[in-house]
Order: structure tokens, then C-alpha cells, then sequence
């Protein structure tokens, strides 16, 4: 004699169903604690940067991407901006605790270090600042076409990444 058992259509479905709630659930979470989550990570690094009143347009952004202590060098962090120039926008002179180095993804950027010449980087193209050296111009180098780079800052640990020069 065999046993046969069947199952209910409605329970032949319950894992499918249970796992469309727990998908829709972990959506939700995710959906609720990540604009916090990114809120406490521009919370620390934005005053690090120290952007807000030193740019010529009202399209320019430095936008944190992130930031990690680096296990191998104690005492010192890694901390990468991406900065958006809109047409005409500048970051006036300022100054970097650590050692920078961007590299252009949008437009074009020119640039002078204090004792040096200003140099136009185009898309693919980058440069390096040493620490302290005196940042004379950072611009968009054009009037009409946004700009963007990605900055790669290894500085000491909570240090302040930027500060201006008068």
C-alpha cells in the first residue's frame, strides 16, 4: 500500500509567497535606513572637505564617496570626493592636509600649484598635489560645459581635508 499526499495549491505556493514578503520587507528596511546611513557618512566627511562657500557657481558640488581608515598605515584615512563644477565654477585658493590626487572624468579643469604653472587636464587625465602645497586655481576651464573629478585624498586621521588661504 502507497500513501499519496497532496498539497494544497495555497500551501504548494507559500515559500514563493514568503519570500516575495521578505524581499518586499528587506526593500523596506534597506529603503528607510539607506538615506540615513548616507546621511551619517556625508555627516562625517562634508566638514573634512569644507566646500560650501568656496565654489563661483551654484552647480558646484563636492559630493563624499567615501572614506576608510587604512589598516596598513595607522593614523592615516583614504578618503575619496567627487567634485562637479558647473560652467565658469572655481574652488578658490585653499590647501589639503594630506596628499591629493584627482583625476578628470568630465570637461576639462585647470589647475595651478603655488611656483607652478596653470595646467588644463582634460577627461582620463590627472594630477597630484603634494600635502600643504597652496592649490592657486582650480576651475572649470570652461564657460559653458560642466566639468567633474574624483579626488583621492590619504590624509591623518581627522584631519580636515581642505582648508582655504587668503
Amino acid at each position: 500500500m502507497s500513501a499519496t499526499c497532496r498539497l494544497s495549491p495555497i500551501s504548494e505556493g507559500r515559500p514563493f509567497y514568503l519570500a516575495i514578503v521578505a524581499g518586499l520587507a528587506c526593500a523596506f528596511v534597506i529603503g528607510k535606513t539607506l538615506p540615513s546611513t548616507m546621511d551619517a557618512v556625508s555627516a562625517i566627511i562634508e566638514p573634512l572637505c569644507a566646500n560650501s562657500v568656496s565654489s563661483g557657481s551654484a552647480q558646484d558640488v563636492v559630493e563624499p564617496i567615501s572614506s576608510h581608515a587604512l589598516p596598513n598605515v595607522p593614523g592615516k584615512r583614504v578618503t575619496i570626493v567627487r567634485v562637479f563644477y558647473g560652467p565658469g565654477g572655481f574652488t578658490r585658493a585653499h590647501r589639503h592636509a594630506g596628499s591629493v590626487t584627482a583625476y578628470v572624468t568630465k570637461g576639462e579643469i585647470r589647475s595651478q600649484l603655488a611656483g607652478g604653472p596653470i595646467e588644463t587636464f582634460g577627461v582620463g587625465q590627472s594630477f597630484f598635489e603634494p600635502p600643504g602645497a597652496v592649490h592657486l586655481v582650480s576651475a572649470n576651464a570652461s564657460n559653458t560645459e560642466p566639468a567633474e573629478l574624483i579626488a583621492v585624498f590619504v590624509a591623518d586621521e581627522g584631519a580636515q581635508l581642505t582648508t582655504f588661504v587668503d
